[in-house]
């Protein structure tokens, strides 16, 4: 599947404002207080595996698929792009989780430009919410308009046009809207690297700490491909599988269906 610039710009809808994202807490008191962010991959002291000739390895807060070098020095990644249709988290407390992809955060730590939809459960009731993020700032709401449910169809891409600028964009195929965001490096220091590209669902932070991981049930990426400098397209046949491990316990179980498919399971 070729990706490029062209895709992003034939579904980008202009660039809206920004609203903190509160996170959970704060969708647990009407959004009223706290923070939400991602984390870079945190690896976990578990030997890496091999599954059906991929690679595992594990993280106490990502799980997915991630391609972890770019094809050279001079070709590194400037955009990603991922479909999947939106989970219902089940039941009866409260916990959250959140789909996305992006551009750097595992083997390159400094920065990742990512964009998703939470999901979050809040005794026993669902809600849904697009972001962007362009870590170690926080994560954002979309301020424009753009309704989520369960079996919605998402098209979640994100694509730098240098190290320190880039744009997000959140697609519901479901219902026809689509958010957009422009970005820049929040610091000086958060510059890309293009040195890797995820697809990923994330146990995502909340005051400092990771939420409860709600069961998501299943979530499959579709036409997963990132791009590098010079337009070479990237699927998932050397991507590395990363499950999270909690508490002594693998939680999740992914599979590579194919160049293009990644399925994480909550187990």
């Amino acid at each position: 599947m070729k990706f490029t610039a062209a895709i992003a710009a034939s579904i980008l809808a202009g660039t809206v404002a920004a609203i903190p994202n509160r996170g959970l807490e704060a969708r647990v008191k009407a959004r009223a207080s706290g923070t939400r962010g991602s984390r870079p991959l945190e690896a976990v002291n578990r030997p890496a595996t091999v599954k059906n000739q991929t690679n595992v390895e594990y993280s106490s807060n990502w799980s997915g698929a991630v391609l972890e070098s770019p094809p050279s020095a001079a070709a590194t990644y400037t955009a990603v792009t991922g479909t999947f249709t939106v989970p219902e988290p089940t039941g009866t407390g409260s916990g959250a989780a959140s789909a996305w992809v992006g551009i750097d955060g595992d083997t390159y730590g400094n920065a990742i430009l990512q964009t998703g939809v939470d999901f979050t459960l809040t005794n026993g009731r669902a809600s849904y919410d697009a972001w962007y993020e362009w870590y170690p700032d926080y994560a954002y709401d979309f301020s424009g308009s753009i309704d989520i449910s369960a079996g919605d169809v998402i098209v979640a891409i994100v694509e730098s046009s240098s190290s320190t600028s880039g744009t997000a964009i959140i697609e519901n195929k479901s219902t026809g809207q689509t958010v957009t965001k422009k970005l820049s490096a929040p610091y000086s220091s958060a510059k890309l690297g293009g040195q890797n590209a995820e697809w990923i669902v994330e146990d995502f932070e909340e005051n400092g700490s990771l939420v409860n991981l709600v069961d998501f049930g299943t979530v499959t990426f579709t036409g997963a491909v990132a791009e590098a400098a010079g337009g070479e397209s990237v699927g998932l046949d050397d991507a590395t599988v990363i499950e999270i491990e909690q508490s002594g316990k693998v939680v999740t179980d992914v599979t590579i269906n194919s160049d293009s498919s990644v399925t994480i399971s909550y187990v």
